[in-house]
């Protein structure tokens, strides 16, 4: 559809012809998809407060502790050394955004997206509680500052506080360990202002986005829905409005009694405007698809509700792509779509084999800079090693060595010939490895190190043994 006033393209919904704020006032949607929206964020919200305080074999679910580089995932501990995994998980991640925005549209920021959760089923919610719904709340912006206005927003505003302190609670157990956060809170503020202050800071930033910047993040801030213009085309399934059904030959029109809008050449749209007044990035869905529209459904179930009032089909504003509105055609994937979905296959087997291949110990021998190779008695040459190894799971590992694989010789630790690695921690040390003469290569060997707990190996190194160029 090409609506004849294009101007709502030239600016977003939440500012107004001056270039001031526009606040958008949604009214209270309701529906079947408002209802499994609501079942969805709730599971996800018990799961986002509840994942930083759930272990698995002693580690936390999901920890991001960026500045001690701990990261564990579902359970799994994951250090530097894993960065690649990491790299490779965001390429997954960008290449099934991208395949799921290219089939469903922007369909995760209505239903999966934080902001959109706490937004719509957290703080909207309040609001409507204390102030009421639209028309009320309207009513109360435009009202003097009197004594009822005054302790309504009063109490809105604590109570935004409040969610918000807890929301940042939260946050931090992600960055810091849960563990480290009650300690911190039972010993008091006072005691750990390296974790109080932080604590503050990003409440004030939760309550900065949920009490006044709200939808512009979705609409401003969030490059998401830049990127959803790129990718989407008309095979996408998104939110969308039936322009050839709600506008007819002779367009929109309000319902009358006995009246009959086929023959005068009327579409469904009565043009109630109940989908516009339920949006809550203040847009009117029936000009097409928008960069302000985060497919949160609010629009489909209440055209749907006027739809039944007035006897017309359901379905006006539905989940669907531009091809079958104009066509009919039903949905299929596009070789587009089945390309992104190759690589998302690939990319996952890559990924699944090195989660499989990880090694929970990995060990790094380096030879001591600036030091040669030492000649001892019996034709035996000796080079020093500094060592450093990585327990990455929960359990302590005693009883650890290193000991030649490929080559028959000798390694001397200088702390003894055992040592112990911590769990999520790490043993260092020197150790020196002898070889016979006559055993080397040339000026440098390579040698294959192994590291035992008792007698299990569980982890191979290759070092470079340095000896003298020429000695036969």
């Amino acid at each position: 559809m090409t609506p004849q006033n294009e101007n709502f393209r030239d600016s977003i919904g939440t500012i107004n012809e001056e270039g001031k704020r526009a606040w958008v006032f949604p009214k209270k949607p309701s529906g079947r998809y408002y209802k499994q929206r609501t079942v969805v964020s709730y599971i996800l919200l018990i799961f986002l407060f509840l994942a930083p305080f759930i272990k698995i074999n002693g580690n936390q679910l999901l920890l991001f502790n960026i500045l001690e580089r701990r990261f564990h995932i579902f359970g799994l501990p994951f250090w530097p050394q894993d960065f690649y995994l990491f790299v490779l998980s965001m390429i997954i991640g960008v290449v099934f955004l991208a395949l799921f925005t290219v089939a469903f549209g922007r369909i995760f920021c209505g239903w999966i997206c934080p902001q959109t959760i706490f937004m719509e089923m957290v703080f909207r919610k309040i609001e409507y509680w204390i102030e009421g719904d639209r028309g009320a709340q309207m009513r109360l912006d435009r009202q003097e500052w009197n004594g009822e206005k005054i302790r309504k927003r009063i109490l809105k505003w604590s109570v935004f506080l409040v969610v918000s302190f807890l929301i940042a609670n939260v946050f931090l157990a992600y960055l810091t360990g849960s563990d480290v956060l009650i300690s911190d809170i039972k010993d008091g503020p006072l005691s750990h202002l390296g974790t109080f202050i932080p604590l503050l800071i990003f409440t004030a930033v939760f309550y900065f986005i949920f009490a006044w910047f709200r939808e512009q993040v979705c609409i401003i801030a969030c490059p998401y829905g830049r990127l959803q213009g790129v990718l989407l085309d008309e095979k996408s399934i998104v939110v969308a409005y039936d322009y050839k059904r709600g506008e007819g030959e002779q367009g929109r029109k309000k319902v009358r009694k006995n009246e009959d809008r086929k023959a005068l050449g009327y579409g469904d749209c009565i043009d109630c405007l109940q989908c516009v007044q339920v949006c809550p990035t203040g847009i009117d869905i029936r000009n097409g698809t928008q960069l302000e529209c985060v497919n949160c459904t609010a629009c489909i179930d209440a055209c749907d509700h006027m739809m039944e009032k007035v006897n017309f089909p359901k379905g006006l504003i539905r989940y669907t792509n531009e091809e079958n509105i104009r066509t009919k055609a039903p949905f299929r994937m596009t070789l587009r779509m089945k390309g992104y979905a190759a690589v998302l296959v690939i990319l996952t087997g890559i990924l699944t084999g090195l989660l499989l291949m990880r090694s929970e110990v990995e060990a790094t021998l380096l030879r001591v800079p600036g030091q040669l190779y030492h000649r001892e008695e019996g034709n035996i040459i000796s080079n020093v090693y500094t060592f450093k190894a990585v327990n990455k799971t929960s359990s302590t590992l005693d009883s650890v060595s290193f000991r030649l694989l490929s080559h028959d010789g000798s390694i001397e630790q200088v702390s003894g010939p055992l040592f112990t690695i911590p769990g999520q921690g790490f043993a260092e040390g020197t150790l020196f490895i002898r070889l016979p003469l006559s055993r080397l290569e040339g000026e440098k060997t390579i040698l294959r190190v192994g590291l035992f707990r008792k007698d299990k190996q569980i982890e191979t190194e290759k070092v470079s043994f340095q000896g003298p160029a020429h000695y036969r």
